[in-house]
């Protein structure tokens, strides 16, 4: 009975922890600083964190006002900063090394000896291997022997600082000065707190230190950071790049369904990331699917999932993450992919509601739902990589700039190695992630049309040449070639000459009244013209272009619909090769 009450008493702290570090983490950085330093229980709050939470609340917080709270952190999370923080790929940066060692043995000086006598030996050994030299005096040598740079704590190791670790064939910056000024201090105060600490593992490190072999050590050390990390989803490059292998909605629907526990016997008392899902902004299926979950555990579960998949994007991307601001890009990136994902499972079963789409994410894995939805814009790449390979403005020489900048900028975003949507600033920025199944949609039909009216000139016969006024695009190249045919001139790509196009510009209206309208004759021309040079039929083009050449023009009617024709200026008629005056 007793026994019960014990652990109601222990689930009810749990819950009440895991309910003060929500709400903490909501803070601002500073708020959250000073609620945890004035909570009774700080110490049990700040290891109720986790890792991942505990590492990007210092760096809001900021290094240096956060040591109080790296004082009171747990082993583990002090590992998994150093984990984070000290490795470029898979080789250690002892500058890095340097910086978090000397933090973690200034703030207690005798906890970082335990804990490298208890979890960094090996670790600390290559660390000093890189950057001292050590000597033993032997019985006939005299301390006179060795010259200046050489210190001693016991009259019989004398170690030196190696200066291999910086180029000292040129000056050193500011910044390289102050590493090594950093480096010494803090190897030398190490020495000196371990030497009297325990002078027997003083010497036994000295020792050790001598007969480190570097490869293997660095090796087994990467090795191990990468089991410690693969918990948290950081899995090394080359396997974090399988999250980005498309998976096709059959073979989705083929895999097993994931563990998740609601039971009560089975309760599972841990510390769940709050910031990644904390981040969630916008209203989607994936956002509101959570919303639906009203379990707990189930809940606490996802997120966890949800953190390490964020977190395998980041080692996907060979990104070092610290900021709020950078984790929310990535999270953005993981929502909107599940978001298309989700819909793209859904699609058979009509409207997609909140209940659907968190039922989908309590059965399957949220990595899984991603490669769907990723695998959506990667088709599109694919395509369009196929497409360019054989396309006529490839063989012809052109640019990408060719096809004028909304298409171009639909282009390069699937053309480069992630495939990202064109947003021209609509959200503020030039290119995004895909966030939506409208994305995905819009975007294949502006692909279409450029596949189309790539066909439509391959159809034409006309070599494209560079020309000496204007920048070439398809609008103005197919434009000029039409102006050049309604005005018996030669059907080479030359610019118009001016008193031509000021013809051309004339007849190219019905009525006028401003805003003009392109005439019927005139759009009939077009056609009859581009039906000429293609052999294809009205109809043919219509169903392949018709409404590309709406929107070309509703742009000649937009630019040009309210000029008139002595208000013409060749510098501003980019729709048309023309010559100045």
């Amino acid at each position: 009975m007793n026994e019960k009450k014990e652990n109601k008493k222990i689930i009810a702290r749990i819950k009440n922890l895991a309910r003060q570090r929500k709400e903490i983490l909501s803070l601002s950085p500073e708020k959250a600083l000073d609620a945890i330093l004035d909570s009774p229980q700080s110490v049990a709050l700040i290891h109720s964190l986790s890792e991942e939470d505990f590492y990007f609340l210092i760096h809001d917080i900021g290094i240096e006002d956060a040591l109080p709270l790296l004082r009171l952190a747990s082993d583990k999370q002090w590992e998994y900063i150093v984990d984070l923080e000290v490795w470029e790929k898979d080789r250690m940066d002892l500058a890095s090394v340097t910086t978090w060692f000397d933090l973690l043995f200034n703030i207690d000086s005798n906890r970082f000896i335990k804990w490298f006598f208890d979890q960094k030996t090996e670790f600390m050994e290559f660390y000093l291997f890189k950057n001292i030299e050590i000597k033993i005096r032997e019985a006939d040598e005299d301390p006179s022997d060795f010259d200046d740079t050489f210190f001693t704590f016991d009259d019989t190791f004398y170690v030196k600082f190696l200066d291999e670790p910086f180029d000292l064939e040129s000056d050193l910056s500011d910044r390289e000065k102050t590493t090594k000024n950093r480096r010494d201090d803090f190897i030398s105060n190490f020495f000196k707190t371990l030497s009297t600490y325990d002078p027997f593992t003083y010497h036994k490190v000295l020792l050790e230190t001598c007969s480190v072999i570097p490869a293997e050590t660095e090796e087994e050390a990467y090795r191990l950071k990468n089991v410690r990390l693969a918990e948290k989803g950081f899995l090394p490059h080359e396997e974090a790049v399988g999250i980005y292998q498309p998976l096709k909605v059959q073979d989705f629907k083929k895999q097993q369904t994931k563990f998740v526990t609601s039971k009560l016997d089975r309760k599972l008392f841990f510390p769940v990331p709050f910031y990644h899902t904390g981040l969630l902004e916008q209203e989607d299926y994936f956002t509101n699917a959570l919303k639906k979950i009203d379990i707990d555990d189930v809940l606490g579960q996802i997120q966890i999932e949800f953190a390490a998949l964020c977190n395998l994007i980041i080692s996907a991307d060979q990104k070092k993450i610290r900021e709020k601001d950078e984790l929310k890009n990535v999270v953005k990136k993981a929502c909107g992919y599940i978001n298309i994902g989700l819909e793209k499972l859904t699609e058979d079963d009509g409207d997609l509601d909140a209940g659907r789409s968190a039922a989908v994410i309590q059965n399957y894995p949220l990595s899984s739902i991603f490669k769907v939805g990723f695998g959506l814009a990667l088709e599109l790449k694919w395509r369009a990589e196929k497409w360019q390979k054989k396309s006529w403005f490839k063989r012809n020489g052109l640019r990408l700039g060719f096809w004028d900048q909304d298409w171009m900028g639909v282009l390069g975003g699937l053309l480069i190695k992630k495939p990202l949507f064109y947003d021209n600033y609509k959200t503020g920025v030039l290119y995004r992630e895909f966030v939506a199944i409208q994305d995905i949609e819009g975007t294949e039909i502006i692909l279409n049309e450029i596949v189309a009216f790539d066909e439509i000139l391959s159809l034409m016969n006309i070599e494209p040449e560079l020309v000496s006024e204007g920048y070439l695009t398809y609008k103005n190249f197919v434009l000029t070639l039409w102006a050049r045919n309604y005005l018996g001139l030669s059907e080479e790509l030359q610019p118009l000459p001016f008193d031509a196009f000021k013809i051309f510009f004339n007849d190219l209206w019905a009525g006028k009244d401003k805003p003009r309208k392109t005439s019927l004759t005139m759009k009939e021309s077009f056609l009859n013209w581009l039906s000429d040079k293609t052999g294809l039929t009205h109809y043919e083009i219509t169903q392949k272009l018709g409404q590309t050449l709406e929107n070309l023009f509703n742009e000649i009617e937009s630019e040009y619909g309210a000029v008139s024709n002595d208000d013409l200026d060749p510098r501003y008629t980019h729709l048309f090769l023309t010559k100045n005056k």
